[in-house]
């Protein structure tokens, strides 16, 4: 038992720790008291703590308030889980303290155990204190929600806005190859007017650009750091100036537009920025599952539906029925997008929480957030190279549809009048005939003028 375990104290008193641990009896403890779930902070968190940790020892040295010994050694073991080399050692459940204090002891314990190694000492041996040197000029309520803002940033700008971009892009380049195909429109899922096909494509890929642009406006507030506040806001316990130097660190570091807050009051006890970039990222879903339903519908048959696209065949569709192929990748990117609903709902719920001077929800919305916005990236990816830079057009199909919808005589309308364009509409229909069929026996237009009129390229 001795060879498995060592024991640490807290101000609770000794607590047994994994020998080979890099955390401490904090953190122990919170493993035993948050058994709960197999969820535990991503990897972009844990990289956001670990800049946090580095920049504010850097920034307590340059202040006097850590000797360059011990600032040397928590940069180095900060760099180190900056870079995810003790990831395994993040071991607290999402599930746990609603300020995340449980997982900031995680960062600090660790990063105070590997400093004091890289001193001689050992672990446990607090040459290095996690709460007297790591987290000097912190609190959690502070360095937890700095830590949120910065991963969901880092996210943002070097995963889902270049995706969503990628996409966009794909979308873009099918509206120019798809301009010439004329085809019908459809409202109400009823037959309409002309429409290109590209001009469909375009309106898609102009959706998922206003969402980007979304997420740009919504970075604005997502730029404010907590960092400085401390425990209510009031920075108790630190340096006017540590805020504003740490986060200029960071800056340089990350190139990452931030700032520390003009408020620190609503910087801790609310989460409305997160709240709002959730609400960004639900319209972007809202926008996909438009665009996959969309998609996959325009490509439905291959023979009995409507059949006017092809999609990439990317894998069998079907244990019993051979040849069956189905629209896997559209699938897919609404699973995703019900996701990324169902976590705002979450997020919202949690924003709710400001409970005084502290939000109590923060690692679940930490948890979908930083979900939400890697799943939309990787999805909003691969349905861009998967499925829309392989669609096909059916040129024949959407040929003989555009021919056979009544709504052609929508174009007839203002020359013979609404009435007895509806009449035309409603025989063609009893009659099992095309709109110019019975045109041309009721609308007493001659066959020049009818043609000239019913030319479909015009009427786009």
């Amino acid at each position: 038992m001795n060879e498995q375990f060592r024991t640490e104290t807290d101000s609770m008193g000794p607590m047994q720790v994994p020998a080979a641990a890099y955390y401490g009896a904090q953190t122990a403890r919170a493993v035993e008291n948050f058994p709960i779930s197999d969820l535990r902070f991503p990897r972009r968190f844990i990289r956001a703590l670990g800049l946090i940790k580095k920049h504010a020892a850097l920034t307590n040295q340059e202040l006097g308030g850590l000797k360059p010994e011990l600032a040397a050694a928590i940069v180095k073991a900060a760099q180190e889980v900056i870079d995810g080399q003790w990831d395994s050692q993040f071991v607290v459940d999402i599930f746990q303290t609603g300020s995340g204090t449980s997982t900031n002891m995680n960062a600090n314990e660790v990063i105070a155990n590997r400093a004091d190694e890289l001193l001689g000492g050992r672990r446990g041996g607090k040459l290095v204190h996690p709460n007297d040197h790591v987290n000097r000029g912190q609190s959690s309520n502070d360095a937890i929600p700095t830590a949120i803002h910065l991963a969901a940033l880092e996210v943002i700008e070097r995963g889902l806005i270049p995706a969503l971009s990628e996409l966009s892009q794909a979308l873009e380049k099918k509206a120019a190859e798809f301009h010439d195909v004329l085809k019908i429109g459809r409202t109400h899922l009823q037959d309409a007017t002309p429409i290109r096909l590209g001009q469909e494509f375009g309106g898609y890929a102009s959706q998922v650009q206003h969402g980007i642009e979304r997420l740009r406006s919504a970075e604005k507030n997502l730029g404010e750091l907590a960092l400085g506040g401390t425990a209510v806001g009031t920075g108790i316990n630190t340096d006017a100036d540590f805020a504003r130097r740490t986060i200029e660190r960071i800056a340089s570091e990350t190139g990452l537009n931030i700032r520390e807050a003009g408020n620190h009051f609503e910087a801790q006890g609310g989460r409305d920025a997160i709240v709002e970039i959730s609400g960004a990222l639900k319209t972007i879903a809202v926008s996909l599952i438009k665009i996959a339903n969309d998609i996959r519908f325009l490509g439905s048959g291959p023979r009995l539906g409507l059949g006017e696209l092809r999609l990439p065949a990317t894998q069998p569709g079907s244990s019993i029925m051979p040849g069956k192929v189905n629209p896997v990748m559209c699938e897919m990117l609404l699973q995703v997008c019900a996701q990324v609903i169902g976590s705002d709902a979450a997020i919202t719920f949690g924003g709710s929480f400001g409970n005084f001077e502290l939000n109590v929800m923060m690692p679940v919305m930490a948890h979908n957030l930083l979900q939400s916005m890697e799943l939309m990236a990787k999805g909003s990816q691969v349905f861009a190279r998967r499925c829309v830079a392989g669609l096909e057009v059916n040129r024949e199909k959407c040929k003989a549809n555009l021919e056979l919808s009544l709504s052609n005589c929508t174009i007839l309308a203002p020359v013979i009048g609404y009435d007895k364009a509806a009449k035309i509409a409603k025989v063609a229909y009893e009659t099992n005939r095309t709109i110019r069929q019975v045109a041309q026996e009721l609308s007493g237009l001659d066959k020049a003028k009818l043609e000239e009129l019913l030319d479909p390229a015009k009427q786009t």
